[in-house]
């Protein structure tokens, strides 16, 4: 199995960042796991704007040759595992820039007769892993679970990705939010995921 890993927090002295630490770790003790990317949003300096023009339309953003690295990951993994906050009820801006250019037409799914397109990353599966300050429950029961419905149904699915898996961690801010028993359990099932 090939993982790609796409960490979207700006600070490296977070708990963000200890979530993506315990992810490599566990990756790298588990023997289903032969190779191991880490994209770094922030770090890359990823430019999360779209730009739309006559030399750059959105038709063509499936071979926008400035992103063609990042498709060129996406095709390589198995597996997509995303590391990143809950603000406001979904993730950061930059990730969701990641997303509107990387999951395009002709690239992650191709359009055709019906309701729904022909999702062109079928196979591949995704591991999300999220943090936010407000209690474990607060998107499920006031949110109706928006963050999840986003991510799951109106993302991945759209694009042929069935398998989708969340650690939604809350109350990460408090004392009594239980940080390093969410960062063993997050370890220990990378350190144990078979497919």
């Amino acid at each position: 199995m090939k993982l790609l890993i796409i960490y979207t927090y700006p600070n490296h002295a977070s708990l963000n960042y200890a979530f993506l630490q315990k992810v490599i770790k566990g990756s790298s003790e588990n023997s289903n796991i032969k190779e191991l990317q880490v994209l770094d949003l922030y770090e890359e300096g990823f430019d999360p704007r779209l730009v739309f023009n006559e030399q750059q339309r959105r038709r063509d953003m499936h071979t926008n040759p400035s992103i063609e690295k990042y498709r060129k990951q996406i095709l390589w993994a198995d597996k997509l595992v995303l590391v990143y906050p809950i603000w406001w009820g979904r993730p950061p801006a930059m990730l969701l820039g990641y997303i509107d250019q990387l999951f395009a037409s002709n690239f992650a799914y191709k359009d055709k007769k019906g309701l729904f397109p022909d999702g062109l990353l079928e196979g591949k599966s995704v591991v999300c892993v999220s943090t936010m300050k407000g209690p474990t429950h607060y998107p499920l029961l006031w949110l109706h679970n928006s963050h999840k419905i986003l991510m799951k149904r109106a993302l991945f699915n759209f694009v042929g990705i069935k398998k989708v898996k969340f650690f939604e961690f809350g109350n990460m801010e408090s004392p009594k939010g239980n940080q390093l028993k969410k960062l063993e359990r997050v370890y220990q099932y990378f350190k144990n995921i078979k497919q």
